[in-house]
């Protein structure tokens, strides 16, 4: 239903779980009036972005030094959502990969880098700076 109907219209948030590790967010994700789109891979959001504008995306930061021409598959991912200008991007990473994170971030805009292990409450700090709301 359109915004302003009456009915609150649901935002859909994207989340990349490759590896996890971590909780569960999708209720704090509900909690902030995303409706959340779970995928395993990189290659099932890319897809799912040519389907849906979601307002945020939630992915993980995997170093993977097989590649050549990248640092890994998340930035792939980050030059999808550049064609999305209204998309922010939170990223969970290993502290020892925050390097490589910060060079990707002088290239893609990434709205907030979270280290492991991922806290709920740093989350929702995050999402309240997104929003502009608390839970």
């Amino acid at each position: 239903m359109a915004e302003g109907s009456g009915t609150r219209r649901h935002r859909a948030l994207l989340s990349v779980v490759e590896l996890g590790g971590y909780p569960n967010f999708e209720s704090l994700y509900r909690q902030y009036g995303f409706e959340p789109l779970v995928v395993n891979s990189v290659r099932k959001a890319q897809s799912t972005l040519r389907r849906e504008q979601p307002a945020v995306v939630v992915a993980e930061f995997n170093v993977d030094p097989n590649f050549r021409d990248r640092t890994g598959n998340l930035e792939s991912l980050l030059a999808g959502i550049q064609h999305l200008p209204d998309t922010r991007v939170i990223v969970f990473y290993e502290r020892e990969h925050l390097p490589h994170l910060e060079r990707l971030r002088q290239r893609f805009p990434i709205a907030e880098a979270l280290p492991y292990p991922v806290q709920a409450a740093a989350l929702e700090a995050a999402l309240q700076r997104l929003t502009g709301k608390r839970s």
